[in-house]
C-alpha cells in the first residue's frame, strides 16, 4: 500500500519485528485482512487488492472512527501481552501476531497526530518492545537497541541524529533496571519456580470450582431437586433404623466442618506470594489461564481454598483428620521444590461445629507417616464436643457403617439452607469463600451429612465400604451402629461402583500413641 498523502482518519501497523520490521502497513479501508504469508511477512488485504497467499490470522474493521480486530479461528494474538479474540484497538496499541509472528504497534493519525514518529515516539517503541515481546529478556535488549537505532538513524534530520547518545542513555538505564528487577526476583524464588506454578495451578483449579451469583441463581432452582436429595438422606435413615437415628444424633455434634487456606512464603524475608494487578487493579492472568503471581504483587495474598472434615475424639481434646486435609500442600509434589527459598503456610485454618456459631483456629499437633491420618488441636483453649469413641476391634465385611461429614462443601450446605438463605446470600451479593461459611455457621445450618453402607472388605490399611460420599468428606468418621469409630474416610473411588476407602481405627490408635508436638 502507498502512503496516503493527507491522512485525515487512517491508521498504520509500525512493525516492530518480524520481517516487515522497520516497515509500516498503513490501514485506509474500512475492513481489511491480516495474513502471514509463507515467508513470515505480515501483509495488509483491502478489499479490491489483488489476492496475496498467505494465512488469515485477523481482521480489522473501521466503525465510527474506532478499529475492532477480530482473531480468525484457531490463530493466536496478543493485545498489549493479553491473549484476545476480539479487541478494539487504540492508538499505540502493541500487537503480536502468533507464538513466533511478528510485533507491530497501531498508531492513528487524524488531524491531531502527524504520520510521522518523532523522537518519542520511536523511543517509547522500543521501550514497549522491550516490556510487552514475551521473548527472553536477553533476546529483547539487542532487539530494542537495533530498532530503535535503525529507525532513528533512517531519519535525515539533524536534529535527531545529534540526540542519538541521549536515546542510547535512556534505553541502556532502562535495561540495566530490567536486568537487575529480574535479577532480584530470580533470586527470590528462582528455585522455587515449581511451587509458583504448582500454586498458580492449584489457584486456578480452586477459582473453578468457587461460588459464583449464577451458582446462587441455579441453586435456588436445584434446591428442591438433584442437590437435595443429599438432604434427605437423615430422613431416609431416620425411617429406616432407630440404632442410626441414636447414632446419628448423638455423633453429630462432634464432627467438624474444616476450611483451610493457604499460600508460599519466602522464608528469607517472610513475604507472600501475591496476585500481580494492572493498573486498574485487576489481577493479571497468563495466556495458560492462571494468574500472574510475584513477591512483589500489589494484589490479595495468593491463597488456595479448600474444605474438609474432622471429628473430637473422645476424652483427648484432639480432633482427628485426614493428612492431606491438615498439609493440604503435599498433595502437589511440585510443592516441595524450592523448599529453601519458599515454603508452603496457612493463611487460615478453622474448624465450624454444629452446636458452635464463631469458628475455632486449629494448629496440627500429629501427622501419621504410614497412613493419611492427622491430629489438629485447636490454638486458644476451648470447650470442644463431647467426642466420638475407638471401636476397640477393626469392621467385618458385613458390617453395617454410617459415615458422616461434610461432601461437596458448601454447596452441600446451601443445597439444604433453603431458598430463603440463598435468596439473602444473593441480594447481598456474598459468595466469598469464608463469608458463606460464617453466614451459615451464625443461622445454625452447619450440619453434617450421613450415609449408609456396608463394609466389603478390610486389610491392615484400608477399610472398603459402599456408603455414598464425595470430595469434602475427606476426614469424617465411619461409626458402626454402636456410635464407635471404625475407620476414617479417606478417598473415594467414582469408577469402582461407588466404593469408598478409609484408614482402619487401628491406624488412629497408632498415631494417638505416638509423641504429638
Amino acid at each position: 500500500m502507498s502512503v496516503p498523502s493527507h491522512t485525515p482518519d487512517a491508521a498504520v501497523l509500525e512493525h516492530l519485528t518480524g520481517r516487515n520490521r522497520g516497515l509500516y502497513s498503513w490501514i485506509t479501508s474500512d475492513r481489511v485482512e491480516l495474513l502471514l504469508d509463507r515467508d513470515g511477512w505480515l501483509r495488509v488485504l483491502a478489499p479490491g487488492d489483488v489476492d496475496i497467499p498467505g494465512e488469515l490470522i485477523a481482521r480489522v474493521r473501521r466503525q465510527e472512527g474506532v478499529y475492532h480486530l477480530i482473531t480468525a479461528p484457531g490463530a493466536r494474538v496478543w493485545v498489549n501481552r493479553q491473549p484476545v479474540e476480539a479487541a478494539d484497538l487504540s492508538h499505540g496499541d502493541v500487537i503480536e501476531f502468533g507464538e513466533q509472528g511478528p510485533l507491530s504497534r497501531l498508531r492513528i493519525y487524524d488531524e491531531r497526530r502527524r504520520p510521522h514518529p518523532t523522537l518519542a515516539e520511536m523511543l517509547g517503541d522500543a521501550l514497549s518492545y522491550l516490556r510487552t515481546s514475551r521473548r527472553p529478556l536477553l533476546a529483547r535488549l539487542p532487539r530494542a537497541a537495533g530498532m530503535f537505532l535503525a529507525r532513528l538513524l533512517g531519519n535525515g534530520a539533524l536534529l535527531f541524529r545529534g540526540l542519538v547518545l541521549l536515546g542510547f542513555v535512556g534505553l541502556a538505564v532502562l535495561a540495566i533496571w530490567q536486568i537487575r528487577a529480574d535479577r532480584a526476583l530470580r533470586a527470590q524464588y528462582e528455585s522455587g519456580r515449581f511451587q509458583v506454578e504448582a500454586l498458580a495451578s492449584a489457584l486456578a483449579e480452586a477459582r473453578r470450582e468457587a461460588i459464583r451469583p449464577g451458582d446462587l441463581d441455579a441453586l435456588q432452582d436445584e434446591i428442591g431437586l438433584r442437590l437435595q436429595l443429599n438432604a434427605e438422606r437423615l430422613d431416609t435413615l431416620e425411617e429406616r433404623s432407630g440404632a442410626g437415628t441414636r447414632v446419628i444424633s448423638t455423633a453429630a455434634g462432634s464432627v467438624a466442618f474444616i476450611q483451610g487456606g493457604y499460600g508460599l512464603r519466602h522464608r528469607d524475608s517472610g513475604r507472600m506470594l501475591r496476585h500481580v494487578l494492572d493498573a486498574g487493579g485487576t489481577r493479571l492472568m497468563l495466556p495458560n489461564g492462571q494468574p500472574m503471581l510475584s513477591l512483589d504483587g500489589t494484589g490479595p495474598v495468593a491463597e488456595v481454598q479448600y474444605t474438609g472434615t474432622g471429628f473430637v475424639l473422645a476424652n483427648t481434646g484432639l480432633i482427628a483428620t485426614n493428612r492431606h486435609v491438615a498439609v493440604p500442600w503435599e498433595k502437589s509434589a511440585a510443592m516441595g521444590f524450592g523448599g529453601d527459598t519458599m515454603e508452603p503456610v496457612f493463611t487460615r485454618f478453622i474448624a465450624y461445629f454444629p452446636t458452635r456459631s464463631d469458628p475455632i483456629d486449629l494448629e496440627v499437633r500429629g501427622l501419621s507417616d504410614s497412613a493419611d491420618l492427622a491430629l489438629v488441636a485447636p490454638v486458644a483453649p476451648v470447650d470442644l464436643p463431647p467426642g466420638l469413641p475407638l471401636a476397640e476391634v477393626a469392621p467385618p465385611p458385613g458390617l453395617e457403617v454410617l459415615v458422616m461429614g461434610y461432601p461437596t462443601g458448601l454447596m452441600s450446605m446451601l443445597a439444604r439452607s433453603g431458598t430463603g438463605f440463598v435468596e439473602d446470600l444473593r441480594s447481598a451479593g456474598v459468595t466469598g469463600f469464608w463469608e458463606v461459611a460464617a453466614r451459615l455457621a451464625g443461622e445454625g445450618l452447619i450440619w453434617p451429612l450421613a450415609s449408609r453402607g456396608i463394609v466389603g472388605q478390610m486389610t491392615p490399611a484400608l477399610v472398603t465400604y459402599d456408603a455414598e460420599t464425595t470430595h469434602g468428606g475427606s476426614g469424617g468418621p465411619v461409626l458402626n451402629l454402636r456410635g464407635q469409630v471404625v475407620a476414617v474416610n479417606t478417598a473415594i473411588l467414582p469408577d469402582f461402583g461407588g466404593s469408598n476407602l478409609g484408614v482402619p481405627v487401628a491406624r488412629l490408635r497408632a498415631l494417638l500413641s505416638a509423641p504429638t508436638d
